[in-house]
């Protein structure tokens, strides 16, 4: 129901019912009131602007003869679903920090699509109860406001899932739960504030990254990785008064390779030596298809240079957007208040769903069982390629399809559509297009059998057009 905020002239020469309609009108007009909104009772807004409810009933009935309302018995008043048409506001388009064909987000997963995790491999019927489990206590913990750091019960399992998974030590005081990644992105920016505007940025790395840095102010300094990783030395000889690195050190994102020991170690002294921080981007955590995975980066940590981050968008869903960090536990209290001031933590019954997905160890089996099939699924993908096909097999939930450096690898993806294909083109991720490597992430998640051969004929068919 509307709530609805205006004030009444009683010495005026107007009516005071037809102040209350034009006040209405005035709102439903301008969009403040939007179409199918339920207006108050006449009861209720009589109480609320100390009238007759007579006054309030012949507003509405004026509003109804002018279509602006529709009355629909004991149902209640609502705004008409046929508005005047309001003016046209025109809006300048945003450049996506990745094509469009990756942001698709509205609609299924498709074929080779990078970042949705397996929607046939998901327990859906166990998550809707524990999903109305935790609406069911959200409702009966309505009366109070909500930890803005996110529910205890949560963090609480999350730090215990950290210390198993990850080889982190943490208390729940050290962990703010955020809108996803991105909501922990920004989260951690502003409570860092660096004293450089210089950040070194992986290269290649999550486009959007380099975008919410340039949107914060920050001017982003593409560091080279090799086979172990970011290359430390470089990042120095290229801006030695940065303050902050983004790192994804368990799988680069998007090559896949682990960070080495000695570049952890290389990483952690920089900060240590010249008073920096690290952003630890732990997006698949113990997600791993080939190889064992490796403790987080945060985990080694003795001098609290490192804010580890997470998030269950790759694990259960990207609809979520639950996310979390994990700060050094001098800035736990700092981290309270700016989540707080600027980014209470997300939806409460999602919060309440995942800590008894967690507890009950649900999570953990079900990590078991993706990475299982995921695995298939990879092997099922490879084995219909072509052996000449150079592929790289770590590309976290991806194969990694090398391509000349002269092919149009956005071309391919952007063709690619009309099959309702979804392969990434590796263009995008490396912030020059001169230093850019060209090649398509194959996402693994969503191939089922049936429909896997199908699709990689046409994107094969695409491939070697541009290979001509």
């Amino acid at each position: 129901m509307s709530k609805l905020r205006f004030s009444l002239n009683r010495q005026g020469e107007q009516s005071l019912s037809e102040q209350v309609r034009s006040s209405i009108a005035d709102a439903i007009r301008q969009g403040h009131l939007y179409e199918g909104a339920r207006l108050p009772s006449w009861r209720d807004l009589a109480t609320q602007l100390g009238v007759s409810r007579g006054t309030i009933k012949t507003a509405y009935d004026r509003l109804s003869d002018d279509q602006l309302v529709i009355s629909k018995g004991a149902a209640g008043t609502f705004v008409s679903a046929v508005l005047p048409a309001a003016p046209k506001v025109v809006v300048e388009a945003s450049r996506l920090p990745l094509p469009d064909l990756y942001q698709d987000l509205e609609s299924a997963p498709k074929l080779f699509q990078v970042g949705v995790p397996a929607q046939d491999g998901f327990p859906f019927k166990q998550w809707s109860r524990i999903m109305q489990r935790g609406s069911r206590q959200a409702v009966a913990e309505s009366l109070r406001y909500p930890d803005p750091r996110g529910e205890q019960t949560l963090r609480k399992e999350i730090a215990a899932y950290l210390a198993v998974a990850r080889g982190l030590l943490c208390s729940a005081d050290q962990i703010i739960i955020t809108n996803g990644y991105a909501g922990a992105l920004g989260l951690a920016l502003h409570l860092l504030r660096p004293d450089s505007k210089r950040v070194w940025v992986e290269d290649p790395c999550y486009p959007l990254n380099r975008h919410a840095l340039s949107l914060a102010g920050f001017t982003s300094v593409p560091v080279p990785v090799d086979d172990q990783g970011i290359c430390v030395e470089q990042g120095i000889a290229l801006a030695a008064e940065a303050r902050l690195a983004i790192v994804t050190p368990s799988q680069q994102a998007p090559l896949g390779m682990q960070l080495s020991l000695a570049r952890r170690q290389a990483l952690l002294a920089w900060a240590k030596e010249n008073d920096s921080w690290i952003i630890e981007d732990d997006y698949l955590s113990e997600l791993q298809l080939s190889g064992q995975a490796t403790p987080a980066l945060a985990s080694l940590d003795h001098d609290e240079r490192v804010i580890h981050m997470g998030t269950f968008s790759k694990t259960i869903s990207p609809r979520l957007r639950l996310g979390f960090i994990v700060v050094p536990a001098r800035l736990s209290e700092r981290a309270g208040d700016t989540a707080a001031a600027l980014s209470p933590a997300s939806a409460l019954p999602s919060q309440l769903a995942v800590a008894e997905f967690l507890r009950d160890g649900h999570y953990l089996r079900h990590i078991r069982r993706m990475k299982r099939l995921y695995i298939q699924r990879r092997n099922a993908l490879l084995a219909l390629m072509d052996s000449t096909v150079s592929v790289n097999h770590m590309a976290g939930l991806s194969l990694l399809l090398a391509l000349a450096d002269d092919t149009d690898d956005v071309g391919i993806a952007e063709a690619a559509a009309a099959f309702n294909l979804a392969p990434a083109p590796l263009s995008p991720w490396y912030a020059t297009p001169a230093n850019a490597r060209k090649g398509l992430l194959l996402g693994v998640t969503n191939l089922s059998s049936p429909a896997l051969e199908e699709g990689y004929q046409p994107l094969a068919a695409l491939i070697a057009r541009h290979r001509q």
